[in-house]
């Protein structure tokens, strides 16, 4: 159902700390005293995110004990984490129009302190949550930890809980499918009911209520309220939030018989306002989630959205493909594939982003984003799976050695092309990557690309098509969702290493086990480093130490390269 603009003004409310009856200082404790507050439960934790210098957001769920219509609850900050030195507090109402959630951003506050907060109710309050302002001015250094694709049913949360557990993040910047919209029996399911994590609702999500139901679900997980509790996100969706490869007027996973699909990216638009932590955007506009954040001059963080404002449907191989003879028509595709007017963020955001990376003074510009902005090219019998990675690495291997012992078949499969293996990513749009990337070398700007989607961890070297360096790519693994190795009939180690060979530009890929990156920012460099878990099938897990990787950029004209650091 489309969002009217009661529920729109009504859904988050800014509050400022220090202004009127809301400063309220030298308390001697949170303890809630007057009784005319409702009976609720917080069983869907807090969350805090979009961090300013002087503002965050904060979230909870408020469960009525008494059924009623609307629930009164307190919301409290403070700079202690026992909650002692209250400075704000108010009362506000929520209701079954925004499922019973409640959001506001709070303002007010210092720049580069914790703040703690929490929420009460007649009878109770939930946990205390934490968070960090941004730093303003010279600021030295400043870490994120960057995730993407959590999928409920295919692992547990193991990678949040590592996430939640760490002390040195400033803040977590959550690059989409925070959801799936699969039912049982759909995408990554197969282990759901051994491990009790069967999705709900049962069937594919496709109203607003069921969107509602389903992200109430994956906050019931105990391990991402935990990350929740303990770290600001700032977060931007990708497609699963919706239905699987959305573009502007549609997706793959989105059929006749589903309804319009307006109407579901109504609902999936609006339960992702009222569940997530994210501020809502200057003039109202929701569906353009797309934003800035500045960390003093060290640097800006790009918010992107490459799925539902700009972007034109993705190509696919199998629609060039003569159904009788089996003949790839490379022209029609390469035609179809450089049309200039193919666009992932539409002339609106780019113009957006390209006006704010020109008025940046920071060292670092950074793009939080979904897809790979690397040129990812494989042999096309290899991204066909006509050939197995491992066959033609022996192919490969035989031409160099003894060209004369390949088969005249062998030899015609040598000769294909290198093409994209992924055209859901910016490989699918590479006019719009190429007027982006000059657009960043004519401003000489240091940039850093973070990606997430393809479920496997990445590191790229980023060039024009002529070559010159432009900057960084950083791709992270999923929380839970199958990589690579779920689809290739390839040993994980030697698929990677052979990717790294292949693909100019990669310098590092890890395509075998879930995790999350750390990055560190100084005015010196950028590290990246992959941490990752030895399973998400238990609840019992443990890091694997010996699968981190760490990678570093130094800003510079001339050194706009990934340095390994061992």
């Amino acid at each position: 159902m489309p969002v009217n603009n009661l529920t729109r003004r009504r859904l988050i409310k800014t509050v400022a700390i220090g202004t009127g009856s809301l400063a309220i200082t030298g308390l001697a404790s949170c303890t809630n005293t007057e009784p005319a507050l409702a009976k609720a439960s917080f069983d869907h934790g807090v969350a805090s995110g979009d961090p300013g210098v002087d503002r965050a957001v904060i979230w909870t769920r408020a469960e009525s004990q008494d059924q009623v219509a609307a629930v009164e609850i307190e919301w409290q900050v403070a700079t202690d984490s026992e909650c002692q030195n209250i400075v704000g507090r108010g009362r506000e109402t929520t209701d079954a129009s925004r499922d019973y959630t409640l959001k506001l951003d709070v303002t007010g506050l210092n720049p580069g302190q914790r703040y703690y907060y929490r929420f009460v109710a007649a009878d109770t309050s939930s946990v205390v949550g934490s968070f960090l302002t941004l730093p303003a001015g010279d600021v030295a250094e400043f870490s994120l930890a960057v995730v993407s694709c959590a999928n409920y049913p295919a692992g547990f949360f193991n990678v949040y809980r590592s996430v939640a557990d760490r002390s040195d993040i400033d803040a977590v910047v959550h690059l989409g499918d925070y959801i799936y919209e699969y039912g049982m029996g759909g995408y990554a399911t197969s282990d759901a009911e051994a491990m009790g994590r069967v999705p709900s609702p049962v069937t594919e999500i496709q109203s607003l209520a069921d969107y509602r139901q389903r992200y109430a679900q994956y906050r019931s997980d105990s391990d991402l309220q935990h990350a929740h509790q303990r770290h600001a996100f700032i977060c931007v969706w990708d497609d699963h939030e919706f239905a699987n490869d959305s573009w502007r007027d549609g997706a793959e996973n989105h059929q006749s018989g589903e309804g319009g699909w307006a109407q579901r990216k109504a609902a999936a638009i609006q339960a992702y306002y009222e569940w997530m932590p994210v501020r809502e955007p200057i003039g109202g506009e929701r569906a353009n989630l797309y934003r800035r954040l500045q960390v003093g001059n060290l640097l800006d963080l790009y918010m992107l959205d490459t799925r539902i404002v700009g972007r034109d449907k993705p190509l696919e191989y199998s629609d060039y493909i003569d159904k009788e003879t089996g003949a790839f028509d490379g022209e029609r595709f390469q035609s179809e594939l450089t049309n200039p007017a193919r666009a992932m963020m539409g002339e609106e955001q780019f113009n957006w982003l390209k006006n704010e990376m020109q008025a940046s003074s920071s060292t670092w510009q950074v793009l939080g984003q979904q897809t790979l902005i690397g040129r990812m090219v494989l042999p096309a019998p290899v991204v066909t799976r006509n050939v197995s990675f491992g066959d033609y690495a022996q192919m490969a291997r035989i031409a160099q050695e003894q060209p004369e012992a390949l088969s005249a078949e062998q030899q015609m499969v040598l000769q294909q092309p290198l093409i994209p293996y992924n055209l859901d990513a910016w490989d699918g749009y590479p006019v719009e990557r190429e007027r982006l990337l000059n657009a960043c070398v004519g401003g000489d700007k240091n940039l850093v690309v973070f990606a997430g989607d393809s479920h496997n961890g990445w590191a790229n070297n980023i060039t024009t098509q002529d070559g010159v360096a432009v900057g960084v790519e950083f791709a992270t693994s999923s929380v839970s969702s199958p990589g690579l190795e779920a689809y290739l009939d390839e040993v994980p180690d030697e698929l990677a290493a052979g990717m790294v060979e292949l693909i100019d530009g990669l310098q590092y890929a890890q395509t075998s086990h879930r995790g999350f990156m750390l990055v560190k920012f100084s005015a010196a460099e950028v590290q990246a480093q992959w941490h990752y878990v030895n399973t998400v099938a238990d609840r019992e897990f443990h890091l694997l130490d010996d699968q981190q990787k760490l990678l570093s950029s130094r800003p510079g004209k001339t050194e706009r390269k990934i340095l390994f650091t061992e």
